[in-house]
């Protein structure tokens, strides 16, 4: 381990336009918010929402992942923890100009959800991907 104190990867601030409360809309409805945990090495993301009658609530946290006695990781792991049905499941973060690209397991993966923030920042426009399926989950502001 460092000797020197560890501060959060610049990257992480690249996820600060998601900070607030978004309203979800199409296939998926309702609302996530997500907010910065003390020390900005971890953004947390609550979720509550309705997709094809069923509630997928829970809160995922958003950072790099870093091993006891290990290096932190290049890319912005997450890992949800579903309250609706106990799963984990673990994402990549990538934000890349104005699209955000979530993967679902692995950078990469066939599994993604790719949303793309508009101008003034208060929309994002996208969905779920993969093989075979896939559903919109488009977001406005609400603060």
């Amino acid at each position: 381990m460092s000797a020197e104190p560890l501060t959060p990867n610049p990257d992480l601030r690249s996820l600060d336009r998601l900070v607030g409360t978004w309203q979800v809309f199409g296939d998926a409805t309702g609302e996530v918010r997500y907010e910065w945990l003390q020390g900005g090495f971890f953004l947390m993301q609550h979720f509550d929402l309705m997709h094809d009658g069923r509630p997928i609530r829970g809160i995922e946290i958003i950072g790099h992942l870093y091993p006891f006695g290990g290096e932190p990781s290049a890319d912005i792991h997450t890992r949800v923890y579903s309250y609706t049905d106990g799963m984990t499941l673990d994402y990549v973060y990538e934000l890349e100009g104005d699209t955000l690209t979530i993967w679902a397991g692995v950078r990469d993966s066939p599994s993604f959800y790719r949303g793309t923030f508009s101008e003034d920042g208060r929309t994002v426009t996208g969905g779920w991907q993969w093989p075979g399926g896939g559903y919109t989950a488009d977001m406005t502001r609400r603060d």
